[in-house]
C-alpha cells in the first residue's frame, strides 16, 4: 500500500518519529518475548512485534516513495515545536534488561504503557496537522489500537 496524494512536513515528521518509536518498541517487546513468564504478556509482545514490524516496513516505504529520509533527526531542537521527541531512554531499556521474573513483567508493562501513550500523542499531532490521507488514517489506527493495548496492559498490571 502506498501513501498516494500530497503530504506535508507533519506527515514526514510523524512517520520518521514513528519509525524510531516503533524500533524502540520492538526492542522492548522482543525482550518480553524472551523474558516474560506470563503467557498473556508473551502473547501481547508477539502480537505487537508482528504488527509493528509490518508498520515499520510500510512507513519506510511511504517515506522512500516521498523521497524523504526514513530516520528522524534526534537533535532536541529539531522537535521543540511539538514537545520533543518521545523516547524510551537507554536507562529504562537497561533496567528492563536486568529485571527478572515478575519484576520484569511489571517493569515491561509499566514502561510499555507509557511508550504506547507516546504513540497516541504523536498520532494526535498527525491527525490534527497532517495532510496525506493514508498517513492520517494510519494515525487514527494507531490511536485506536494503542489505546486498546494500554487498557489491556493496565488490566494485566492489576492481575
Amino acid at each position: 500500500m502506498q501513501a498516494e496524494g500530497e503530504h506535508n512536513d507533519t506527515d514526514v515528521m510523524y512517520l520518521q518519529m514513528m519509525v524510531a518509536h516503533h524500533e524502540q518498541g520492538l526492542e522492548m517487546v522482543r525482550l518480553a518475548e524472551k523474558a516474560a513468564q506470563r503467557a498473556d504478556v508473551k502473547t501481547l509482545a508477539q502480537a505487537v512485534d508482528a504488527t509493528q514490524s509490518d508498520e515499520v516496513a510500510m512507513m519506510k516505504s511511504w517515506l522512500t516513495g516521498w523521497k524523504q529520509p526514513t530516520t528522524v533527526d534526534h537533535a532536541p531542537s529539531a522537535h521543540a515545536d511539538h514537545g520533543g521527541l518521545p523516547a524510551t531512554g537507554p536507562e529504562e531499556i537497561a533496567a528492563l534488561k536486568k529485571a527478572k521474573g515478575k519484576a520484569f513483567e511489571t517493569a515491561f508493562l509499566n514502561l510499555f504503557v507509557a511508550h504506547q501513550h507516546n504513540a497516541v500523542e504523536m498520532a494526535n499531532l498527525e491527525a490534527a496537522d497532517g495532510k496525506n490521507p493514508e498517513a492520517k488514517a494510519f494515525a487514527e489506527r494507531v490511536k485506536l489500537s494503542r489505546t486498546d493495548q494500554i487498557k489491556q496492559m493496565l488490566s494485566m498490571i492489576n492481575t
